[in-house]
């Protein structure tokens, strides 16, 4: 075997080791929102959940919500062939929102009777908030559950300057607040900015129409006079030849 060919082999081995240790890291339970997720709004966000289990499929998922960051608005999405729980349970300090006191909020959500299949992945969609003001992220746990019985706990925070653990929690960064959390039309403040700038483009688009009309108006004026020159030049010549 010459050298360029062992050299092939080895990297192809190598390429293949990456990617088996690799795997596992990319298959674990996650959370992602559609669009932003700002603090003291509301955010549809994707729990992606995907089956790496060889002759099994997923057939439940519980996500477990954040204690210390209750969210007392979860509605979520219809899914073909799967049924969905809500649990709430009882705060031990109420929330407020929109001028009304909340006594409970979501602790749980679970879908069961569907399956994933082995290779595949599915998304399971919320509606959630008022998401809270106070943190950068929440953490959720979940479990999965396979059709051969085994269970995998999805539940593992990451530590600051330490490596990935083995089975993370779904996390779910926010974004910095934004001055319309149900995401409405603008302000009456951003309405007044928006005539401004229109009127101010009016007012540009005059002037430079002046400007343009102007600038035409002196070249044709100078036309004019070019061909003038030309024409009384062209008659003194033409009078001189018929005198000569």
């Amino acid at each position: 075997m010459n050298v360029s060919r062992r050299l092939a082999v080895a990297g192809a081995v190598a390429a293949s080791s990456v990617l088996v240790l690799a795997g596992p890291a990319f298959a674990h339970v996650s959370v992602q929102p559609e669009g932003a997720a700002a603090k003291g709004g509301y955010a549809v966000v994707n729990f992606k959940v995907p089956n790496e289990r060889e002759g099994a499929q997923t057939v439940k998922l519980e996500v477990n919500f954040p204690a210390d960051h209750p969210l007392a608005s979860v509605q979520p999405e219809a899914l073909p062939g799967w049924t969905v729980e809500v649990t709430k349970s009882k705060l031990d300090k109420p929330l407020t929102m929109h001028g009304k006191q909340i006594n409970e909020a979501v602790t749980k959500v679970t879908w069961s009777g569907g399956k994933i299949e082995s290779g595949y992945f599915q998304k399971f969609p919320l509606s959630i908030g008022a998401l809270p003001t106070d943190t950068d992220q929440l953490v959720f746990k979940a479990v999965q559950t396979y059709s051969n019985g085994e269970t995998v706990r999805w539940i593992e925070e990451q530590k600051p300057g330490a490596e990935e653990p083995q089975n993370p929690a779904p996390v779910l960064a926010l974004s910095a607040a934004t001055g319309d959390h149900h995401g409405g039309a603008a302000s009456a403040s951003d309405d007044k900015k928006t005539d401004d700038m229109a009127g101010h483009d009016k007012k540009t688009e005059a002037s430079s129409d002046s400007k343009s009309s102007d600038n035409t108006a002196r070249v044709l004026g100078i036309v004019g006079i070019v061909v003038g020159v030309a024409g009384v030049a062209f008659g003194v010549l033409a009078g001189r030849r018929r005198a000569a």
